[in-house]
């Protein structure tokens, strides 16, 4: 069988994580056979969103961005971000809206804010026919009957960073989300997490690092980058029974296929 490639579907890249630079980072991951990355554009407004843009320009078609406003975030939503965010969601080399959402657990902004931001940049990834990143945290009931209410199965997306139970997992996955894993999943007492790995459809399921947080073990505690995500591939090919190689194949040909991306050979 070849080589497997994988797709880190969830990396934040910009300078002030890695302020060796982008290339650096995808350099290593290359090496250890991380073909595609998806940069989440979010922070300071749309300077985070613009900087991924270009450099999934500058890098080619294996890097792809998205463009959001994170919950943390939802209290910068005045006119003008509202306008950039509308006009770079149409970029070609936008493929997402996002990450957006809730977090009730670090309240950053109000939750009536978040919860109306969020809505909003669901129906702005209706527009431009494109699919959302969601962030979740300590809001499971009141973001499933928000994706529900705003009819999310229009374009679909990802729950990313999958850190709920089954029960989310089917009506998520029942609304047309995907479930990406990200290194939670290797920690031993994530224990609802690994049944969700074991069990979801293999069409629907992602891997990601969230670079640079939540580092898989061995590397718990430290930064976090894109070449981690093959340590979370392996845990979650482990809980399923599988071998790594098809699990590379699997959510490679899923994140291609979400995110229009195409992967390079490495």
């Amino acid at each position: 069988m070849a080589t497997p490639i994988f797709v880190d579907t969830h990396c934040h890249l910009d300078s002030h994580y890695f302020p060796e630079g982008a290339d650096a980072v995808i350099a290593r991951a290359r090496e250890v056979g991380v073909g595609g990355f998806v940069c989440i554009g979010v922070g300071d407004k749309m300077r985070g969103a613009r900087d991924a843009i270009a450099l999934a320009e500058r890098i080619g078609p294996s890097v792809v961005a998205t463009a959001g406003v994170h919950p943390h975030d939802a209290g910068v939503m005045d006119d003008d971000v509202r306008a950039e965010l509308a006009a770079l969601a149409t970029h070609p080399r936008v493929v997402a809206v996002g990450e957006m959402g809730l977090d009730y657990h670090y309240d950053h902004a109000p939750r009536e804010l978040q919860r109306s931001v969020f809505a909003e940049q669901i129906a702005l990834a209706k527009r431009v026919r494109k699919p959302i990143v969601l962030h979740t945290r300590e809001a499971a009931e009141d973001t499933l009957a928000i994706l529900e209410a705003e009819g999310v199965r229009e374009v679909g997306g990802v729950v990313h960073c999958f850190s709920e139970d089954r029960a989310f997992a089917e009506r998520a996955l029942a609304m047309g989300m995907h479930l990406s894993f990200s290194g939670i999943v290797t920690f031993k007492n994530a224990k609802s997490i690994h049944e969700v790995a074991a069990w979801a459809p293999l069409d629907r399921i992602l891997v990601e690092t969230d670079a640079p947080y939540l580092a898989p073990i061995p590397f718990r505690g430290k930064p976090c980058e894109p070449a981690h995500v093959v340590y979370t591939a392996k845990r979650v090919a482990e809980l399923r029974g599988i071998a790594l190689e098809e699990l590379a194949e699997a959510t490679t040909a899923n994140a291609s296929k979400l995110f229009a991306l195409a992967p390079a050979s490495c």
